[in-house]
């Protein structure tokens, strides 16, 4: 059973900027209404729906006075400011024509990084879904800087779905779903109807965005299944103007890809997602050969497998695992502060007796390894 306390499906539904505009950049209302009736039909057997929503850009920047879509950040951040309000009206009104609420949700990557935060959004989106209740997710771009951006919604609708213990993502683009090559350069290549794993081939595969309006191409979207994967979350990639296709997908028979992970492989709990994905590493432990094995196998690190420690960090911290040659092989949960680390680095476990604190430097249990790990650390 899935930690959520529903026995009901859980879909995290990604729409994309170009899936809901119209030729002119503009919100396509035609559009938006056929995805939320498609939301509908899914809620109306039972399925708990959230979505992650792109396009308030497109929906403000005429409102701001804009003739096309703004470049620059301040004028983005102003359209988005107009259209969030614009968008959410356009999805409420049309969820309560059909009896179902909708609710906003704006987050930073702040919001994941702060283990308090990323609680706290998980706690507030299960009140919501429990009530039956859709939310709908966007990144805050009226304020988010661009260091801090999580880079397209893709990557958002991923972290959400692991957040709230999803059964499933549906990426929605403008494409059919993961061609062997680009569709658009070579009209022989082949669409791929099931992916179980991402091998470095798929990955070379992806292309550039396909689209002037949004902010997220292959690359991006393979990305996001990676992370769901990771996390023991199946995924759909699919063409938004492919009818009844967030139904289908759910259904597994629509027209797309489907990224189903190994039953057997190692996925991610809730904490470990965290630590993997969300929380921003503060400082650095080199580690030895000897440890790196260990580290490997899910072994807790001991002081005495440190060999150097960068950065200034607290106890509870994150903190990068690098091996003697300074490739980065796992995250972790520091037992210790920086400055104890020094202290006690090369410690064998008879010394450790006088320290205060636990024998792990990082218990496995609060610990990473990138081999096991079959996604990106973003």
């Amino acid at each position: 059973m899935s930690l959520h306390e529903s026995t009901n499906k859980r879909i995290v539904v990604k729409i994309g900027s170009s899936s809901l505009t119209s030729r002119l950049g503009d919100i396509s209302r035609r559009k938006l209404e056929r995805i939320v009736d498609e939301v509908v039909s899914l809620k109306d057997e039972g399925y708990e729906v959230l979505l992650v929503s792109s396009g308030a850009v497109a929906a403000g920047y005429r409102r701001l006075g804009c003739l096309n879509r703004p470049t620059s950040l301040a004028e983005k951040q102003a359209a988005a400011s107009i259209g969030q309000g614009l968008l959410m009206e356009a999805y409420s009104e049309r969820f309560i024509s059909h009896g179902y609420t909708a609710s906003q949700i704006l987050i930073t990557r702040s919001d994941f990084s702060d283990r308090d935060r990323y609680h706290n959004a998980r706690n507030t989106i299960n009140v919501l879904l429990d009530r039956g209740i859709i939310p709908i997710v966007n990144e805050n771009d009226t304020v988010t800087v661009e260091r801090l951006k999580f880079g397209d919604n893709d990557t958002l609708s991923a972290k959400v779905a692991g957040l709230v213990d999803a059964d499933q993502l549906v990426i929605l683009s403008d494409i059919d779903g993961l061609y062997t090559e680009d569709p658009r350069k070579n009209p022989e290549a082949k669409l791929l109807r099931k992916v179980r794993e991402i091998t470095p081939e798929i990955e070379e595969s992806a292309g550039e965005p396909g689209s002037a309006v949004g902010t997220g191409g292959m690359r991006s979207k393979i990305d996001a299944v990676k992370i769901a994967m990771a996390s023991g979350i199946s995924s759909f990639l699919g063409n938004a103007v492919t009818p009844d296709i967030i139904h289908q997908a759910v259904k597994g028979n629509a027209r797309g890809t489907y990224f189903v992970p190994e039953k057997n492989a190692f996925n991610l709990d809730m904490k470990r997602q965290w630590i993997a994905f969300h929380s921003g590493p503060e400082g650095e432990i080199t580690v030895s050969n000897k440890a790196k094995a260990g580290i490997d196998e899910l072994q807790s690190l001991y002081p005495t497998g440190i060999r150097y420690v960068s950065g200034h960090f607290k106890k509870g911290s994150v903190v990068r695992i690098k091996d003697l040659d300074g490739n980065e092989i796992g995250l972790g949960v520091s037992n210790y502060s920086s400055k104890q680390l020094i202290k006690i680095k090369g410690f064998s476990l008879d010394k450790m007796t006088d320290e205060i604190g636990p024998e792990e430097a990082i218990n496995n249990q609060d610990l990473v390894c990138h081999t096991r790990l079959a996604a990106p650390i973003l």
